[in-house]
């Protein structure tokens, strides 16, 4: 059982651990924008964040898709509105359900990778020996991935999103003899403006979470190998538990912008 004391002290750790993320992400916006860009170091990123996640997202999405159709379908029937499917599921997976999930995979393939990289960097003090070479490893190191996840994951989104939708296309295919034309005019005739931009957006935000707290654990990484496995696992938790709240808030915004 838990005693006030100890209460007290989790809670000043707890505060003391989002300061510490917090100064962070401001060193992040500082040396961010700032020359030299180390392009090369920027691209490959891009190809571990994307490329290597691609496959696990295009798979995740068409099970999904497939999944959502094949319970949703019984329920429509039962009450006669099987023709809304379509619309119904590509509004669901476009606003909602496409870029949570997306973003949990990546938090557990993105965010874990980076954590464990740069928490064994820490601990064989490779960090340290770029440092004292001259160069700077923040910039090298962390600014080159947070960016990466931030312009990489809204394209898995999107990519997983169109894997979702023709994976339930093929569902309504099978059971409901639906074509491919009728399907996705239902899909796209019923989906505005207004339900991409603000899912593209919030998938932005979900990148620079995954990979600020995959840095942040895996930048200030102690405790030897010990310490590297504590990392990956604290930086999936965290950046899971933060794209919960990313996505909350941009339900509120999204909801307040829509009553005006």
């Amino acid at each position: 059982m838990l005693n006030f004391p100890d209460i007290k002290d989790r809670v000043r750790s707890f505060f003391e651990e989002v300061g510490k993320l917090s100064r962070f992400a401001g060193r992040f916006f500082r040396e961010g924008f700032r020359r030299p860009f180390e392009w090369n170091e920027f691209l490959k990123q891009c190809y571990n964040v994307g490329n290597r996640s691609l496959t696990l997202v295009i798979l995740t999405g068409f099970i999904i898709g497939m999944v959502f159709t094949i319970q949703s379908r019984p329920t429509l029937i039962e009450f006669g509105a099987e023709s809304w499917l379509p619309s119904m599921v590509g509004l669901t997976i476009v606003r909602e359900v496409g870029p949570v999930l997306i973003a949990l995979i990546c938090a557990g393939r993105v965010g874990s990778g980076i954590g464990a990289e740069l928490g064994s960097m820490r601990v064989t003090e490779q960090i340290d020996a770029m440092e004292v070479s001259g160069t700077n490893p923040f910039k090298f190191l962390v600014v080159t991935r947070i960016f990466a996840c931030v312009f990489m994951l809204p394209l898995l989104v999107l990519i997983g999103d169109a894997f979702a939708l023709y994976g339930s296309y093929l569902v309504e295919n099978i059971k409901g003899d639906v074509s491919y034309q009728l399907f996705f005019n239902n899909v796209f005739g019923n989906l505005a403006f207004g339900d991409l931009m603000p899912a593209t957006i919030k998938s932005f935000f979900f990148g620079f979470a995954i990979g600020l707290v995959g840095c942040y654990k895996g930048y200030h990484c102690t405790k030897g190998t010990v310490g590297v496995g504590v990392a990956a696992n604290t930086a999936v938790v965290v950046s899971s538990l933060l794209v919960f709240i990313i996505d909350f808030m941009a339900v509120i915004v999204a909801d307040i912008f829509y009553e005006l």
